[in-house]
């Protein structure tokens, strides 16, 4: 989509996206997460939505598919992290938008879904990228997440900002080779915007 097409699209479902939003704050509020140092989960989650509405253009197909993008990226962790089911994401999903859509979106927080594992290695393995790889919208969405995390790594001095910074600049060319399909399809695709973004911060 164009740039101003996307944007239009999102002020005409603010009201929805809003919905959304406070939701996905409340679903990871009721289960007392927290981000970093002891920041409200939401933080998160805006800051990957921020990623979506600032890029989400890039990989937009049609209208109809700005919702799924916003509501998987503020539920991208609701079954990791929050307790939700498959079948809770895709009930909730449905309060906002149609059977398609739904499911659409629902996918998107599926596949963003780590596997079980022993340790970061395990959770974030083949069969967990092969799924964002082949999901639409998944990759970007994980791109989001990861800007989002980087972001947050990059601008703070304690402990915890970073040591993630360094798992982070480790794993960055890993990352970038197991997400992205290479598809010609642009709901598949990660922008390259988004990656000179990351290694930009990176680099910092």
């Amino acid at each position: 989509m164009e740039q101003k097409d996307f944007q239009a699209a999102l002020e005409r479902h603010e009201s929805l996206i809003e919905g959304i939003r406070a939701a996905a704050h409340d679903l990871h509020a009721s289960v007392n997460q927290t981000y970093g140092q002891g920041l409200p989960y939401s933080y998160h989650l805006d800051m990957v939505a921020d990623n979506t509405m600032r890029y989400g253009h890039l990989v937009c197909a049609q209208e109809s598919d700005v919702l799924p993008l916003l509501f998987g990226a503020y539920f991208h962790d609701s079954i990791e992290d929050a307790r939700f089911s498959y079948n809770d994401v895709l009930k909730t999903a449905k309060g906002y938008m149609d059977e398609k859509q739904a499911y659409m979106a629902t996918e998107i927080v599926y596949a963003l879904t780590n596997e079980k594992g022993r340790n970061r290695d395990e959770r974030a393995g083949e069969k967990y990228y092969a799924g964002i790889r082949a999901t639409p919208y998944a990759p970007f969405t994980k791109m989001c997440d990861r800007l989002a995390n980087i972001a947050f790594s990059c601008s703070g001095t304690d402990s915890y900002n970073h040591r993630m910074r360094e798992v982070y600049r480790r794993e960055e060319p890993h990352f970038l080779a197991a997400v992205d399909p290479h598809s010609p399809d642009i709901r598949f695709q990660v922008p390259q915007e988004m990656v000179d973004c990351m290694a930009e911060l990176l680099a910092g």
